[in-house]
């Protein structure tokens, strides 16, 4: 696979850590990683499951979406296009001012838009991070990333929650994008992939809430709404 990271307009990410310190962040990439999982014969199951509802097959495994920066947001309401959209919980790898910090984000997709081609559906919505980090330092420092758990919530229901030790760790996750088409010295957000749903069924709520639980550190949230275009 050759592909080349995209830009957006520049934006300025305002984040800080749990003590307060902030952080600003301009990104120039952002890449929203897919079929992270460990179990690979899990993986392919997965991409047949969607294959026999028409969604394409990706080109590689990991798979790897760059999409235009301006999508990223830490506000608290997005608005998409139609009314069959949903988040996923995502553990967030940002490299950038000489460093690593860690954090949560949804990748909120258009699950109709998905039948015609996963960048499309990942490239029609905005994607929602939460404004405070962990500075990892850099190299990253060590993360017991099996220990960490995330949850998500679609007006008010538990719709995701587990740890991450199913996924690969992000910063493998990070290393892959490198080979393929990462370049070392560039402000990169990379979404590191999902959990399954607790019920394997999408949800097209309005109301989401996100939470990243990090041993040594208190939890990350990310709460947003969404706000259907001319409803």
């Amino acid at each position: 696979m050759t592909t080349t990271p995209t830009s957006g307009t520049a934006i300025r990410l305002q984040l800080h850590t749990a003590d307060g310190t902030e952080v600003e962040v301009v990104p120039t990439h952002l890449v929203v990683a897919g079929y992270t999982g460990r179990d690979q014969a899990a993986v392919r199951h997965h991409i047949d499951e969607l294959a026999a509802i028409g969604v394409p097959e990706p080109e590689t495994i990991p798979a790897f979406y760059p999409l235009e920066t301006d999508l990223l947001t830490t506000g608290d309401v997005i608005e998409v296009e139609g009314t069959k959209s949903s988040g996923e919980v995502e553990p967030v790898l940002i490299r950038a001012n000489g460093t690593y910090y860690l954090t949560i984000g949804s990748d909120h997709t258009d699950r109709e838009m998905e039948t015609v081609g996963i960048q499309l559906s990942k490239a029609a919505c905005p994607k929602p991070v939460a404004a405070t980090v962990i500075e990892l330092g850099d190299p990253p420092a060590l993360v017991d990333w099996d220990a960490i758990v995330v949850r998500s919530w679609v007006d008010g229901d538990l719709y995701q929650e587990g740890p991450l030790s199913s996924m690969l760790p992000i910063t493998e996750v990070l290393a892959e994008w490198d080979q393929i088409g990462g370049v070392r010295d560039v402000a990169l957000v990379l979404f590191g992939g999902t959990r399954p749903l607790l019920d394997g069924t999408f949800r097209y709520g309005r109301d989401w809430r996100m939470q990243l639980e990090v041993p040594g550190h208190a939890p990350i949230e990310l709460s947003y709404s969404v706000n259907v275009r001319n409803s």
